[in-house]
């Protein structure tokens, strides 16, 4: 299976931050949710990945081709969506459409027409009189119309109402139904990750902490609310990060069948992407 995006050894410096030796991949006809604290980096990588900004790495590719030497074919079919629309807010959709067309060689304007009626969008209307949401909703619609195989989302859905959220999300899903296409979706709203995701990635201050398949997080992992005495017989290697409370543990385990097995009657449950963004945050590795 080729690779939508294939990054190895990305490092972007600030004064007061840095993006550090970042690698992952991401298959085709896949959906990966890049989860981190605002301030993680998750925007500077994606700008990065897109060559808005610049950033030393050994490789940046997008389906198969690489940015530093195929930069235009790199950029070719993919298309990005942020949190507020870029275009002119003097403009309306009609006119974004007509400009997009000029661009764009696989721009198809009935399937943009289609995706303004969809949305309740006035194509008529100047953007300056849309909310935030009805902009973020110009911005799919363009972006699905240029028929692009790649699609990053940097907290795109954010300013959404969840019914629109939902809806959104049954579009990417369509979308990765074609095997030569591929999501990458930052957001901080963990529960649209749950529905949709087949890898999670967890950036944190500048670090990117693992890539997961969200399998392995729904299947594997779990939470346990213990006295001292179990969390002292539990093996360290099964143990990811723990809090300690008043009168109990908390412990984020990576393996929930192999405890039941050794303890049959221990309290658990499975833990989410939200749980266990929070537990590398707040929580303690151990020693």
């Amino acid at each position: 299976m080729e690779n939508a995006i294939q990054v190895r050894n990305l490092t972007k410096k600030y004064k007061d931050f840095t993006l550090d030796n970042i690698s992952f991949t991401l298959p085709s006809g896949t959906v990966m949710g890049l989860i981190g604290e605002n301030g993680a980096g998750k925007s500077t990588l994606i700008n990065a990945i897109l060559g808005v900004s610049d950033a030393e790495y050994d490789q940046v590719a997008l389906l198969g081709h690489d940015l530093r030497t195929q930069t235009k074919l790199a950029k070719e079919d993919v298309a990005a969506i942020f949190s507020d629309s870029h275009y002119d807010y003097g403009m309306t959709p009609l006119a974004v459409g007509e400009m997009l067309s000029r661009f764009f060689r696989n721009w198809d304007q009935q399937k943009y027409l289609g995706y303004l009626k969809r949305f309740h969008l006035p194509e008529k209307k100047r953007l300056k009189k849309f909310s935030t949401g009805m902009r973020v909703k110009l911005e799919f619609a363009a972006a699905l119309s240029h028929n692009p195989k790649l699609l990053i989302l940097d907290e795109a859905t954010s300013g959404l109402d969840p019914v629109f959220r939902d809806e959104i999300l049954d579009i990417l899903r369509e979308f990765t139904e074609e095997e030569d296409h591929a999501v990458l979706m930052s957001s901080h709203i963990t529960s649209d990750l749950d529905k949709i995701a087949d890898y999670i990635a967890y950036l944190h201050e500048g670090k990117l902490l693992f890539v997961k398949t969200y399998d392995d997080i729904r299947d594997n992992y779990g939470i346990i609310t213990c006295g001292r005495q179990l969390f002292d017989a539990l093996s360290r290697d099964d143990i990811s990060a723990y809090r300690k409370e008043a009168y109990s543990y908390k412990i984020l385990v990576n393996d929930r069948a192999k405890l039941r097995r050794i303890f049959p009657d221990i309290e658990m449950v499975p833990a989410s992407v939200e749980d266990i963004m929070l537990f590398y945050v707040k929580g303690e590795k151990v020693k």
